[in-house]
Formats: structure tokens, sequence, C-alpha cells
């Protein structure tokens, strides 16, 4: 092999190795991405809702009105909101960008993510993602929940603070457990990290995610973050799954608005 062809193919692992860690650092996007064809029917999330947790009414029913969940067994977050439903119409685009290394949609998700979080995003002093486990981020190159987060401090005045908490036990999937089961399994997972509770200490904190489902994992950060002082913990999630007690709740909330219980 010539000087030139060495040095073309010592230029050519360079650039591989390059690539490959830029792809850690910020994942690859899809410029040919059919975003705006793919967001004609996402179903967006916004008031009337639980007070709390967020959950959607069908109707308005009050100021300050909880649902069943919310009524039965109180979060210890102060409130929490969500930007879409997940379901059919959202689910390639968030699993995309969960799994698939898809950013293309980053600035949408931190404006919509603005929009669910009006009520408390303008009092927040920082933004604290839910870290992953440090085996979980290796295998998926990224932290989805740390670049919804950036993106968002980019568009508010709260301070970016993806190393306030640190997940100190690794835990398997929450996908297919029940509430209980959940709730379990994260019990434990979260601490402020090291050298952080000053910063945590009297803070308002809004926690970012991207997908609530029960809302144990937020419950479980916002417990670990209260207990070191923090002055309020809201949540804010790309997504949430709607569970069918969509009819309960209203009910419920039909009857405390009607003055029966």
């Amino acid at each position: 092999m010539g000087k030139r062809e060495a040095f073309r193919a010592v230029q050519s692992v360079t650039r591989g190795v390059t690539r490959a860690g830029l792809d850690i650092v910020l994942p690859p996007q899809d410029p040919f991405s059919k975003s705006d064809k793919d967001w004609e029917d996402i179903q967006y999330l916004d008031e009337p809702c639980c007070h709390k947790c967020g959950f959607p009414f069908e109707y308005a029913v009050g100021e300050g009105a909880l649902c069943a969940g919310c009524l039965a067994r109180p979060p210890r977050y102060t409130s929490a909101r969500a930007a879409l439903v997940y379901n059919d119409a959202s689910r390639d685009i968030i699993l995309s960008f969960k799994h698939g290394g898809r950013t293309e949609n980053l600035s949408r998700f931190a404006a919509q993510l603005r929009r669910a979080g009006r009520g408390f995003l303008p009092d927040a002093d920082i933004i604290v993602p839910v870290p992953l486990h440090r085996t979980r981020r290796i295998r998926r190159r990224y932290n989805q929940s740390t670049l919804l987060g950036r993106a968002l401090a980019r568009i508010t005045n709260a301070s970016f603070e993806p190393d306030s908490l640190r997940r100190i036990r690794a835990t398997a999937s929450q996908g297919g457990q029940s509430a209980a089961g959940r709730k379990r399994n994260v019990q434990g997972a979260f601490a402020v990290k090291e050298g952080k509770q000053d910063r945590v200490s009297g803070a308002n904190i809004v926690l970012i995610d991207d997908v609530m489902t029960t809302g144990a994992t937020l419950d479980a950060c916002a417990s670990v973050l209260l207990r070191s002082g923090a002055n309020r913990v809201d949540a804010l999630c790309l997504a949430r799954v709607i569970r069918e007690q969509r009819s309960q709740n209203d009910s419920q909330n039909k009857d405390a608005f009607d003055g029966k219980s």
C-alpha cells in the first residue's frame, strides 16, 4: 500500500470513529422525515383535566378537581402535565425518538412541552430529567429525557440541571407491569447526586420524562427531590397513556362537582 492509500485508510477510520462519537453525543437525524404528515392525527392534551396529574376530563368539572386516582392516592409531585396522548397516532413518533435516534422533532417536542407546562414553567428554577441507569444509557446511547429537558430549557428561563438526579439501581422495564408493580420497581432507585443538594434545596423543579403511564417513576423522583429540600416539584412529559378509567373519573368528579361527595 502506498503512502496516499495508507493516508486515505487512516482518514476513513478516523471519520468512522468521529461519527460514532458524534452519534453518542447527538443522535443522528433523518433529513427526509415526513414529520408534518406524521403529526396530522396527534391528539393533544390540555384542560379540562385533573388539577394534580393532568388526566383529561371530557368536560369542565370545576377548578381544582381531582381524578379518582389522585383522590385515592395523592402523588408527591405538585402537578403533572403531558403534551400528547400516547396512542396509535403518536406511538411511532415517540418510539423512533426514544429508541431509534430520531431527534428531528425535538424543537416541536419542546414547544409542546412548554404549552403543556405553561401553568408552572414560568416559576421553575431548574429543569431535571428523569435519569437512566448507566447500563441502559450505554445501550440506548442517550437519555431521551435529557434531550427533551435541554431543548425545553433553551426556550424557557429555567436552568437545565441534567445531573441533579441519578439512578442508583438498575430496574426492570416498567412495560407490562401493574401500577403496584411499577411503584415497587422504582422504589429506592433514585437519589440526588452528591454535591447537588444545595442546588435542589429551596428550588422549584420541573421533572422531565418521555411517557407517563401510572406516574410511579415521577412520584419516586419527586419524593427524593422533596426529601432533599425542594420547594415544589412539577412533572412534565411528552406523552401519557390514557387508560380506560375515564368513565370512573368523570362519574366521581361529576358527583363532586354536583356536591354529592
